[in-house]
């Protein structure tokens, strides 16, 4: 009989702790699954915020790319306003009054530093420099040739845009741009723009002072006359 309680007592104990290590074992399983479930939604959370996130990061680069334009277009406009025919034709005192706010303003323009760096890798970044160097080839070329030069400008914003140009294109600046990061292409364009503009306005310049020549010689011959 002792024997025999024993044994159904060893019975029992090992029964027991069978159940408590099948409940172990099941707590161990439940905990993994709600711990794997919190983890993805955890992790769905983030990528959501990482995401919204991306889309300000954006913005804010394109609202510094903004600025840094509105920049360079304010001081083209300063620098154009204090070479403009309009300044040759009022009294010393007035031009030079103008020219100490117009300097005032581009020193107070030039106070904001704007700066938005592009990422390139290293074919983007030997585009950019090849790019670069034609353009600077022609601008050092400016005063040799006005014209030429502006012909030249011309076919290189040609390769740039996409509407139709209105005469011929380079094409192989048109190769050596699309090699370039896109926010490298806008800049080279931008670049172009500006250039064409300061040339159309010098050409004015070259223009009026050549007609007001004309016709002060004109008039000296008609008072000989």
């Amino acid at each position: 009989m002792a024997q025999a309680k024993i044994s159904a007592k060893a019975s029992e104990g090992q029964q027991q702790q069978q159940q408590q290590q099948q409940q172990q074992s099941a707590g161990q399983l439940r905990g993994r699954f709600y711990r794997s479930t919190s983890m993805a939604d955890r992790s769905s959370r983030l990528l959501e915020n990482l995401d919204q996130l991306e889309l300000r990061v954006e913005a804010f680069r394109d609202a510094a790319s903004a600025m840094e334009q509105e920049k360079e277009t304010l001081l083209e406009m300063i620098h154009n306003i204090q070479n403009s025919q309009d300044m040759r034709h009022i009294s010393e005192g007035e031009r030079e009054e103008l020219n100490l706010t117009a300097n005032r303003l581009m020193g107070r323009t030039l106070t904001v530093e704007v700066s938005v760096e592009t990422i390139r890798n290293a074919q983007q970044q030997e585009s950019l420099l090849h790019a670069t160097k034609m353009i600077d080839e022609i601008v050092n070329k400016l005063l040799d040739d006005l014209e030429d030069a502006k012909i030249r400008l011309m076919s290189l914003y040609g390769a740039c845009t996409s509407d139709v140009p209105a005469g011929p294109i380079d094409q192989k600046f048109q190769s050596v741009v699309i090699g370039c990061a896109i926010e490298d292409q806008k800049k080279i364009k931008r670049r172009l723009e500006t250039l064409l503009r300061n040339l159309e306005n010098s050409e004015k310049s070259i223009t009026l002072l050549e007609h007001q020549k004309s016709s002060v010689r004109q008039s000296c011959n008609n008072k000989q006359d």
